[in-house]
């Protein structure tokens, strides 16, 4: 079992910039970040895996957002600039071992309790 611990969530106005970081206690194959608004599904944002390094992200953030990792491959981050108020929603962490798509929720084993983002206008 793997836990994951996010940070950095909070308020800040359009065009500002956030970092989210997540802590985890263990090693996987891939990490991830997801988010949900009020009223959505949840929605991928963006992936890493954790050997190589490839990144991964939804359309909405490219160029925007960067998803990197630390030495140890234990602390994902989400470096998120040029903030939209279109991107307030709560921010998950997830992990997981195995394959299936990169954007799909059910391909992750673990998740963290989400970081609330809010882009104000």
């Amino acid at each position: 079992q793997v836990q994951l611990v996010e940070s950095g969530g909070g308020l800040v106005q359009a065009g500002g910039s956030l970092r989210l970081s997540c802590a985890a206690s263990g090693r996987t194959f891939r990490s991830g970040w997801f988010r949900q608004a009020p009223g959505k599904e949840r929605e991928f944002v963006a992936a890493i895996i954790s050997s190589s390094g490839r990144t991964y992200y939804a359309n909405s953030v490219k160029g925007r957002f960067t998803i990197s990792r630390d030495n140890a491959k234990t602390t994902v981050y989400l470096q998120m600039n040029s903030l939209k108020p279109e991107d307030t929603a709560v921010y998950y962490c997830a992990a997981g071992q195995g394959s299936g798509n990169i954007w799909a929720v059910q391909s992750y084993d673990y998740w963290g309790q989400g970081t609330q983002v809010t882009v104000s206008s």
